[in-house]
């Protein structure tokens, strides 16, 4: 569950959209209030609002949002104990306050309009409302059983991880099943296997790395694994090879009919690598 809170002073034209029934709006809280429409309601908030001149920001708007499963199971009874346990997690105490569930989504969701002056005329400290909103969403989430945005955090996080293990692992195969000789060909034999391999390009036209795109993620190589850098992937398929993958220091590789060169430095890292793994040899041959 995610919540969004801010202060307000065009109450009437929010509320309009609060209450606008094309998004199948249904009213699910109402306290100390009486009016059926924006209007109305709009004029008793004002009544209290009279009372405090130095507040021009005097109606709170809040969007309480459950995830997308458990709106599907929450009916009008659950979204009233939602939005009171809400009101109590932020400290509202007994003022005037409407809430309404809109449904014409897939995404249920709630919007929360609270009096910011109460009875006695005294405003309601909005000093980090947004931080607070969130904080009261968690807890109302926890007391009710729902999913908090820790647990979907966590499911995401989760996820990641799997996600880039299968690219990892593609990668590998790739490796071992294609050994390509160059960037293009890795690029190509990448897509067999089911991953996009998007090109890096600066400004300078030089390609300075790799994105991977795999079941809706985007990833830079670096954070699918160490190894999966520009050079490091280089350094692989020369290490395949037995040889540099590159001449003169820069690679080509086509991206919509134009050729683009590999950067300096990468292409110093891996012409570095074939260096010390053909000295590393030497010796190793008593030379």
């Amino acid at each position: 569950m995610i919540g969004k809170g801010k202060s307000i002073s065009h109450t009437m034209a929010s509320m309009s959209y609060g209450w606008n029934q094309e998004k199948d709006a249904e009213v699910v809280f109402k306290e100390f209030l009486h009016g059926d429409s924006p209007a109305e309601i709009t004029k008793e908030f004002k009544m209290l609002q009279d009372q405090n001149y130095h507040c021009t920001k005097n109606t709170l708007s809040f969007v309480i949002s459950p995830t997308i499963e458990d709106g599907r199971l929450l009916e009008k009874k659950e979204l009233q104990a939602i939005t009171k346990r809400f009101m109590h997690e932020m400290k509202l105490g007994e003022r005037q306050a409407i809430a309404f569930v809109h449904q014409d989504k897939e995404h249920k969701h709630i919007h929360l309009y609270v009096n910011r002056i109460d009875f006695k005329g005294v405003a309601y400290n909005d000093s980090f409302i947004g931080k607070r909103s969130q904080q009261a969403a968690e807890k109302v989430a926890e007391h009710m059983g729902l999913t908090t945005v820790k647990q979907i955090q966590f499911e995401k996080e989760l996820n990641l991880i799997e996600i880039r293990m299968e690219i990892k692992r593609r990668h590998d195969l790739t490796m071992k099943q294609f050994q390509p000789k160059s960037f293009d060909a890795y690029v190509k034999a990448m897509e067999v296997n089911g991953v996009k391999v998007i090109p890096t390009i600066n400004k300078q036209n030089k390609l300075q790395g790799f994105r991977f795109e795999f079941d809706g993620h985007n990833l830079k190589g670096s954070e699918v694994h160490r190894n999966m850098s520009m050079g490091n992937i280089g350094k692989e398929m020369s290490r395949i090879q037995g040889k540099s993958i590159l001449k003169d220091n820069n690679v080509s590789i086509k991206l919509a009919g134009k050729v683009v060169d590999l950067t300096p430095n990468v292409a110093l890292k891996i012409t570095k690598f074939i260096i010390k793994r053909a000295i590393d040899k030497g010796m190793d041959l008593g030379y």
